[in-house]
């Protein structure tokens, strides 16, 4: 059964582990100490006297330094609680005597005690008298048999001659169905746990836990095969602007299904040829839905029924001009009179002294389509430049020529003082020598349009394109949900696309493109 690989049993066997761990730490906690249990701390232990075995010595003054006994005095708090689960009575001391508790101070000589307890329990001082056993000799400290409720405590400060600070102090007694045991207790200048023994318990358990799972999933490949894959033979066409994302879900997905013996191929010439690419790959095929998919820059032409759309992110496209320009922000309106030839030099728009020169792509760019629908709202003035350099017709306001793909537009903006063109966004961000120009002030930004905080106008949907219905056990089919929805999604958004797939993404892709 193909569940039970390693990864899902040390997963079951972890939450299991981490579910019994809790529940018997909660049982610990619950039944363990549900008996009778007195508990003490030793919360202060100090000279107040001349230490003379630890060779340490105090600043005193007035009654600490003339009073009998003082030289050597010592200060010790002791608190004693109930910290079991259950009220104790009178009758649950069982000691010898009328005396509940029994305090040893070692070599050290009792000259006083004072007994102090929270407001809500000063009944607990009617319980301190000599007649029910309150009282010291020696070294020995005799506490009453005291009726304590749950979680009550009182403490006592006792003044102590002689011996040493530090010294080991003991107390004894016996309780029906329970016992009486030293707690730990933090110093006044100690900082306090940030969690409990019980909680570090668990931490630790479970992080043993998840160790275990981690080493598991690394010690498996390190790029598992994705679920359906496919062998045979795919070609990915279409968008020039979408082609480095297809290189490499391309090559990630041969190598993660290298068992199915598959072969994807990108060859891209623009959305518009894609499109036709697949058209007659669709009406030659005798076997309904090709081994083809056409990746456009927004939707297809009209007039293609047969041709199956899939949304798989919103991209990003940016203007772009040489960076001798001097501008960073053009207006919608101003963008349109460029490209109307209106404008023939930048220092019209306040940019240096140079002709404008329009690199645009050609009739087969999705990229240009989509910046004549969502920016121009009409098409380009003509084409007057082979090289982009000279003007070929000289009745042209302004030279305008056209080119095939994405990166040569780049280049050839980067190379020609006053020239501007598009692009995909993330291609143009690593190029040299072009700077990007805002639009209307809004910032060409993936994240921005993820976010809703920006309008940013020059954006399209992604659609990848089959021939038909392909079928589900088909490498068309496996690629795609591989794309769309697994581990393509995160190459798609590492060169600056927004996936369909994402929150934010099924939102936007989901609304009609206009």
């Amino acid at each position: 059964m193909e569940w039970l690989s390693a990864e899902n049993l040390v997963a079951v066997a972890t939450a299991i582990l981490g579910i019994v761990a809790s529940a018997v730490m909660v049982w610990y906690e619950r039944r363990v100490p549900r008996r009778k249990r007195i508990g003490y701390r030793v919360q202060l232990d100090t000279p107040i006297g001349d230490d003379g075995q630890s060779r340490r010595t105090n600043r005193r003054v007035g009654w600490f330094t003339t009073e009998t006994g003082m030289t050597h005095a010592s200060m010790v708090l002791l608190r004693i609680e109930n910290d079991g689960s259950q009220s104790i009575t009178r009758d649950d001391y069982e000691s010898p005597g009328i005396h509940g508790l029994t305090v040893e101070f070692g070599r050290r000589t009792v000259l006083g005690v004072a007994v102090t307890q929270p407001s809500e329990t000063s009944h607990i001082l009617d319980n301190f008298t000599e007649r029910l056993g309150f009282g010291y000799q020696g070294s020995t400290l005799s506490i009453p048999r005291v009726p304590l409720n749950r979680g009550a405590y009182y403490k006592l400060l006792v003044l102590l001659s002689g011996g040493r600070v530090g010294d080991d102090i003991q107390v004894s007694g016996d309780l029906k169905d329970g016992d009486v045991h030293r707690n730990r207790s933090a110093t006044p200048d100690e900082k306090a746990p940030l969690f409990s023994r019980a909680a570090r318990l668990i931490t630790i358990t479970l992080t043993l836990c998840v160790v275990a799972l981690a080493v598991v999933v690394v010690a498996q490949d390190d790029d598992p095969a994705p679920m359906g894959c496919e062998g045979g033979t795919l070609t990915l066409t279409g968008s020039t602007a979408f082609k480095p994302v297809l290189d490499e879900v391309a090559d990630k997905y041969e190598r993660e299904c290298a068992d199915d013996e598959v072969d994807v191929r990108v060859r891209t010439h623009g959305s518009t040829a894609g499109i036709r690419t697949l058209v007659t790959a669709g009406t030659e095929s005798d076997r309904g839905s090709p081994p083809v998919v056409a990746l456009s820059d927004g939707p297809k032409p009209s007039g293609l029924p047969k041709l199956r759309e899939n949304r798989v992110a919103v991209s990003v496209f940016a203007l772009v001009v040489n960076e001798e320009v001097g501008l960073r922000n053009l207006s919608t309106a101003d963008v349109r009179r460029l490209y109307r030839g209106e404008i023939t030099n930048w220092s019209e728009l306040g940019g240096a002294d140079l002709p404008v020169h329009l690199v645009s792509r050609d009739a087969n760019s999705g990229t240009r389509q989509v910046f004549q629908r969502r920016v121009l709202g009409r098409g380009e003035t003509a084409h007057s430049s082979v090289d982009c350099v000279h003007k070929d017709d000289p009745t042209a306001p302004v030279i305008r020529c056209e080119l095939n793909s994405t990166d040569l537009v780049l280049d050839t903006v980067a190379g020609i003082p006053g020239a501007i063109g598009y692009s995909e966004h993330n291609r143009a961000t690593r190029a040299k020598g072009v700077r990007l120009l805002d639009l209307d002030g809004e910032t060409a930004s993936v994240d921005a349009i993820e976010d809703g905080t920006s309008a940013y106008p020059y954006r399209e949907i992604e659609y990848a394109y089959t021939y038909g219905q392909p079928p589900a056990d088909s490498l068309v089919s496996s690629f795609l949900t591989y794309l769309s929805r697994g581990n393509g999604q995160d190459v798609v958004r590492t060169h600056g696309h927004l996936p369909c797939w994402s929150p934010k993404g099924l939102e936007l892709c989901a609304r009609t493109a206009p």
